[in-house]
């Protein structure tokens, strides 16, 4: 029996711009985008590993939410505390030049850590925190 990971969900506040991000600063295809009642969901992915998708979808996607729950929501967002998303690299210093050039908001610069990567850390549009990590091979 196999179980693999198909999707996984960041929650944003503004789809254009997180698209703009993911699609155009980290260069994911956008595979669906979807309305309904008022939200959208869009599900984009990278080329280079098709079967998994990310899912940005609406803070609150309830349309029957409580306004309390939905201003709740939105001020977890604003302080970055939602989500958190750890994406592979062959190279994490060029990731970084590439995202930090389009005005990605930087966390961390790329640096060795004890348990074995080189990472970097940004934030997207809606304030979620991305790490982009790096295998490090022995020689480093």
């Amino acid at each position: 029996m196999n179980i693999e990971l198909a999707q996984c969900f960041i929650a944003v506040d503004d789809h254009d711009k997180a698209l703009a991000f993911y699609r155009d600063v980290l260069g994911f295809e956008v595979r669906n985008d979807v309305g309904f009642e008022g939200m959208r969901w869009v599900t984009v992915a990278s080329p280079s590993q098709p079967g998994v998708e990310i899912v940005l979808e609406p803070p609150l996607a309830d349309p029957n939410a409580p306004e309390a729950d939905r201003l709740a929501v939105a001020e977890l967002m604003a302080k970055g505390m939602l989500r958190g998303v750890n994406f592979r690299t062959d190279d994490c210093d060029a990731a970084f030049e590439r995202i930090r050039a389009a005005g990605g908001e930087v966390l961390q610069e790329p640096m060795d850590q004890p348990y074995g990567v080189r990472d970097c850390a940004f934030r997207d549009p809606a304030g979620n925190m991305l790490r982009f990590n790096q295998a490090r091979t022995s020689a480093k």
